[in-house]
């Protein structure tokens, strides 16, 4: 089974804190998706037949598609490539987008899945990260979506945002839990250097949250969401039992993707492309019936770290056994002393051959995870 990731790199509005790409021109939109449907059809054998079992349209800010772009897009999926019954089918929104309308539309085109960037529930914090929509969009679009028929619905939240404190970080995690998404994905907010963000940062006029404040919301967030049945099952993401995202955790198992659209990444398991991020240009190249991307080929420790570095950041993480199978690599042999001393700090366990992180040792996944990498000299 395989995943398929469509990039729709279009917003209303720049969000301060966004590094990812798009454009808040839409004039070329409807052209963009059929060049995206035009790479559909040329990377048709990218996965080698293999069955789509996930397929998510992210951004940007898919929910800005028409009903038809939809189509156009959906078409050329089923026409060109096999698909499980039922896939998993997500499509990234921002609440403001949520009509009844736009849901029945997405509902009939075979969206089953959705992923709401609601970021907070405060007027100040949204207008500070100039969302577009309000508290109020973002509980209405919820009760829509559900009387739409979709029942798993994931909302993304953002702590360790300047000005948010505990106390009202409790009071967003508290009308999240009101709605009772089926997944919550909750992230820390990093100034990224090419940002609104980033340069109010270099002219010191935004000053990050401090690193052990941080950690701190992390840990009330953590602990908050675990008290009220979410499953922490990866350090970013959480669950109701059986609601993990099958297409991000299909990344972290090394699963074979295809990503098509400007800036989309792919992996085929023995390499990574990457599309070129600009819109003109990607149209251009499809215009002359090729796409502009740029290829890593992966070699044997490129592919040991990737894994030890997703692999930690999940609750059933870095497998021993997987480790020897597919690379002949004993990460315990070879790290024996360091890892011993992650055990007696309770940074991490080791159970049925899976290195595991504490929660201690969720706050430096990071650290660990390249502490462990191996170089190409390594055994």
């Amino acid at each position: 089974m395989a995943g398929l990731y469509i990039h729709i790199p279009f917003c209303k509005q720049a969000c301060y804190y966004c590094d990812f790409h798009f454009s808040t021109n839409q004039s070329q939109k409807s052209e963009l998706v059929n060049h995206i449907a035009q790479e559909l059809v040329i990377q048709k054998d990218y996965l080698k037949s293999e069955p789509l079992e996930t397929i998510y349209l992210g951004g940007g800010t898919p929910s800005l598609l028409s009903a038809i772009d939809l189509e156009i897009l959906f078409n050329t999926i089923h026409k060109h490539y096999k698909v499980k019954d039922n896939p998993e089918t997500t499509l990234e929104a921002n609440p403001d987008d949520l009509t009844p309308e736009k849901l029945q539309e997405l509902v009939a085109i075979g969206v089953n899945r959705l992923s709401i960037g609601i970021q907070s529930f405060d007027e100040q914090i949204l207008r500070f990260l100039n969302r577009a929509h309000t508290a109020q969009d973002a509980l209405q679009c919820v009760a829509n979506a559900r009387k739409a028929g979709i029942s798993n619905i994931s909302i993304d939240l953002i702590y360790s945002i300047p000005g948010q404190d505990d106390a009202l970080l409790k009071k967003n995690l508290a009308m999240a839990m009101a709605l009772k998404p089926e997944h919550i994905s909750a992230y820390s907010l990093t100034v990224e250097e090419k940002t609104v963000f980033g340069r109010w940062a270099s002219h010191g006029k935004l000053t990050a949250m401090e690193e052990g404040l941080s950690a701190l919301q992390f840990e009330l967030v953590m602990n908050t969401l675990q008290e009220c049945g979410y499953q922490h099952y990866e350090i970013s993401n959480y669950c109701l039992p059986g609601f993990e995202s099958k297409h991000n955790t299909s990344y972290w198992l090394q699963k074979k993707y295809l990503g098509v659209g400007p800036s989309a990444h792919s992996y085929d398991g023995e390499s990574r492309q990457f599309n070129i991020s600009n819109n003109h240009a990607y149209m251009k190249a499809l215009g002359d019936g090729k796409i502009s991307f740029e290829r890593e080929v992966l070699t044997r420790e490129n592919k040991i770290n990737e894994y030890i570095f997703t692999s930690l950041r999940t609750d059933w993480g870095c497998s021993l056994t997987y480790l020897v199978t597919q690379y002949d690599y004993d990460v315990l042999k070879m790290n024996e002393s360091y890892l011993n001393q992650l055990k007696e700090a309770n940074l991490i366990r080791l159970i049925e051959k899976n290195i595991i992180l504490t929660t201690a040792g969720k706050l430096l996944a990071d650290k660990i995870s390249s502490d462990l990498f191996v170089s190409g000299n390594s055994q």
